[in-house]
């Protein structure tokens, strides 16, 4: 089985596992929120740096990284910066973008870290080779809020990402029709079954849901749910999510 192992959690195998987003501005945000998540024990929390707005300040980002260990304890940790132009609250150019994930892979802020596929690909490389010398797992990614590529396109963006490195690869789409969830979930069943690492893909918004609840069936390894507040469009709330991964659970 195509698996990996992030803390305690294995993703790959069985149900898809369910992360829950931490989106606040501030230390006191950030930590009242995890508070709330961490009883609800979602399988990892995704900490979304990009709302953070002293992300920029290292010693308060491990600060915040500090507290969110100690509120979390085993929880698996995700650490996104999520840039503009894939959806993302904060601009920032390519090189601050490239320093500030190495700062995070460096100073082991989280152990997983999301890298988003369309920038230099020679400075991927090298950021993928750091987390992997920190035992820090790639989760590379690319988001389209815009539309949903082909078939063919959504498995070539895939394939790319593990051959850049990745130990696991992220797509998110928009449908503009409910052909296009089709879309996804073949190119899914598909990347699937040629890849040689797990995947990550959704299709957002309300046409998108049946994507974030079906990927035992199409191969989908992670899917996120809303806890205090969602980072992205068709989210399901984490307690009815769970829900309806047990009633379509395969096994």
């Amino acid at each position: 089985m195509k698996t990996v192992q992030i803390k305690n959690l294995v993703l790959g195998s069985g149900r898809p596992k369910v992360a829950v987003p931490i989106t606040g501005k501030s230390l006191e945000e950030i930590a009242e929120q995890a508070q709330i998540i961490a009883q609800q024990k979602p399988d990892m929390v995704e900490w979304r740096i990009d709302f953070f707005k002293d992300v920029k300040d290292k010693l308060k980002l491990q600060t915040g990284a500090q507290k969110l260990r100690k509120i979390l304890g085993e929880t698996a940790l995700l650490v996104t910066f999520r840039t503009q132009a894939e959806g993302g609250e904060l601009a920032l150019d390519d090189d601050d973008y490239f320093k500030l994930i190495h700062e995070v892979i460096q100073e082991k802020i989280g152990d997983a870290v999301d890298l988003e596929r369309y920038h230099d690909e020679g400075k991927i490389k090298k950021l993928v080779d750091a987390a992997h010398e920190n035992e820090i797992i790639i989760i590379m990614s690319n988001h389209d809020f815009e539309k949903t590529p082909s078939k063919q396109e959504i498995i070539e963006r895939l394939s790319s990402m593990v051959a850049l490195g990745a130990d696991i690869a992220k797509i998110a789409v928009m449908p503009n029709s409910n052909g296009d969830v089709l879309t996804l979930l073949q190119a899914t069943k598909e990347a699937a079954d040629k890849l040689s690492k797990p995947l990550i893909t959704m299709s957002m918004g309300n046409l998108g849901k049946v994507s974030r609840i079906s990927g035992e069936v199409f191969g989908s390894a992670l899917t996120f749910a809303s806890v205090t507040q969602a980072s992205a469009p068709g989210q399901i709330e984490l307690a009815h999510l769970r829900q309806e991964l047990e009633d379509l659970k395969l096994s």
